[in-house]
């Protein structure tokens, strides 16, 4: 390996790192009442934000409002992302995650389990979210849990 291509693997080490710091990030504002004004700071003015149980969001200002009117539901969550499979390409990136989430919906117990699918650009050196979509695995009653719910 040459010095221009150690170069390369170093920055694309530390635009993985931000990447995984920016989906941290979204978990902990998510996590925190579901901080509408953070959230959006995560994102492009032109982003796209989509759940098939929520709807699809378009801008930076429908996914504030969006999620200023998830917390009246959504009151408790913790958002476990995980495995993730990052790939950089110069200032843009794609990346896969697991989520796995108890959290509570309109006060009662939930699982959540799904896939993100996202897409990232970097502008004037920090990593934004253009695009985030998730597949729902399964939502269901903590009480019941999800073995009875058939799979996607």
């Amino acid at each position: 390996m040459d010095r221009q291509e150690l170069e390369r693997w170093v920055e694309t080490q530390e635009d993985i790192r931000a990447i995984q710091n920016l989906k941290a990030r979204y978990a902990a504002f998510c996590d925190d009442s579901y901080n509408a004004d953070g959230i959006a700071s995560l994102f492009t003015e032109d982003a796209v934000w989509e759940a098939p149980w929520q709807g699809r969001f378009e801008g930076r200002g429908a996914i504030r409002e969006f999620f200023r009117q998830v917390s009246e539901t959504v009151t408790f969550s913790v958002h476990g992302v995980l495995n993730p499979i990052i790939e950089v390409d110069g200032d843009t990136a794609r990346a896969s995650w697991y989520l796995f989430q108890p959290c509570v919906i309109n006060g009662q117990a939930h699982w959540v389990s799904g896939r993100y699918a996202d897409e990232y650009v970097k502008i004037d050196g920090s990593w934004y979210f253009k695009s985030l979509k998730v597949a729902s695995f399964f939502r269901a009653p903590y009480e019941t849990g999800w073995a009875a719910q058939s799979a996607p």
